[in-house]
Parts: C-alpha cells; sequence; structure tokens
C-alpha cells in the first residue's frame, strides 16, 4: 500500500464515536421495557432491518413490521423516545478526532450503516456535524458496508484518493473490506489501541 500524506479520515459511528444506536442488546433493553417476546421481535428485525438501514423504509415502516405489528399498550412516541434515547457517546474518541482534524487540517467523513431518522437524531444530538465534514449513511446514499461502493462514494465526496485516507471502525469485516480498496484501517477495539495506531500512522 502506497505510503503518503493523510488528508482525510473516515470514521463509523456506532461503536466508535457512539454506542451503536440500536443493536441487539438495545432491542433487549426494548423488550423488557414494553413487554415484547425479544424471540418474535428479533427475527422480524432481522428479516427488514437492512431494508431499513438502505434508505427503503421509514423508521415507522419499520416499526409497523417490528413493533407495531399488533395491538400494543404503548405509543409510537414512547417507543421511538426509547429507541432514541439507547444512544451514547464515546467522549474519548470524539475528543481524539476533534483533535486530529485541527492538528491536521483533516477532512472527517462519517462512514456508517444507520437508518435515517436514527443518523439525524444522533447527528443533531451529540453536535457531530461540527466536527464531520460529509455524512455517508447507508440510509443517505443507498449502499451498506461492506459494499465497497459506499466507501467509493466517500472517497468521491471527500476528493481523495485511497492512500490518503484512514478509516477507523469496530467491524474487522468493514475495515478489511476498506483496506482491499488501498485504504489505510484500523479495527477500533478501543480508544488506547486506535489512537495508538494512529500515531504508528504519523497522526499523533
Amino acid at each position: 500500500m502506497a505510503a503518503g500524506p493523510i488528508t482525510t479520515l473516515f470514521v463509523d459511528i456506532g461503536g466508535v464515536l457512539l454506542t451503536n444506536g440500536w443493536d441487539g442488546a438495545a432491542r433487549q433493553r426494548a423488550a423488557e421495557a414494553f413487554g415484547l417476546d425479544f424471540d418474535e421481535m428479533n427475527e422480524r428485525h432481522h428479516l427488514t432491518f437492512d431494508t431499513y438501514e438502505v434508505g427503503k423504509l421509514s423508521l415507522d415502516e419499520y416499526l409497523d413490521r417490528v413493533v407495531f405489528c399488533g395491538e400494543r399498550s404503548f405509543s409510537r412516541e414512547a417507543f421511538k423516545a426509547f429507541m432514541f434515547a439507547q444512544s451514547e457517546p464515546y467522549p474519548k474518541m470524539i475528543e481524539l478526532v476533534r483533535d486530529l482534524k485541527a492538528r491536521y487540517a483533516l477532512k472527517v467523513a462519517a462512514v456508517s450503516n444507520e437508518g435515517r431518522e436514527l443518523t439525524t437524531y444522533r447527528i443533531q444530538t451529540f453536535e457531530l456535524g461540527t466536527f464531520v465534514d460529509f455524512f455517508i449513511a447507508s440510509s443517505f446514499v443507498h449502499y451498506r458496508k461492506p459494499d465497497t461502493d459506499i466507501y467509493c462514494i466517500a472517497l468521491d465526496i471527500a476528493q481523495a484518493q485511497p492512500e490518503q485516507v484512514v478509516y477507523v471502525d469496530d467491524r474487522a469485516m468493514f475495515a478489511e473490506v476498506a483496506a482491499s480498496l488501498g485504504i489505510r484501517s484500523i479495527h477500533h477495539t478501543g480508544y488506547e489501541t486506535t489512537r495508538a495506531a494512529l500515531q504508528g500512522m504519523g497522526l499523533g
């Protein structure tokens, strides 16, 4: 892989900057809080969530299929509020990205698999737009990781060559796919190891 100056940082949102927005643990908590059959809910989720993440369903349509497919004693608004409340920041990672952007004049792009409403909520609530320049979310561009097209779109939007980019993702496969395109990639497992990896690439 060609070495060269790094101009751009690609970073995942869920698992890196913030907690995952609607993962299995969050769905388990929702099932317990609202008295739902987790196994049934989870099966319905897996059958349709990809369609939501790629931007072909609204959040209400997703919920119609997964939660409100029968009579419920709670409101749609209450369930959505619970979903959104599962998001929490990773302050040290956010500060690291802010610092690297400022020190090295990096362009920062978020490359994430996430539904539109969750993405918008998370961007606004945690003010991600104050340090992320571009949001290449699956629901915005209609491609999901690990489809290489989402990385190619990110490169085009950032106007960067692969060798100018470092990518941080908590999913090993997604980092591997980006690396196959020539993007220097870090499998994020924690703040300290990712910071050390970035330092090793000259972003200290």
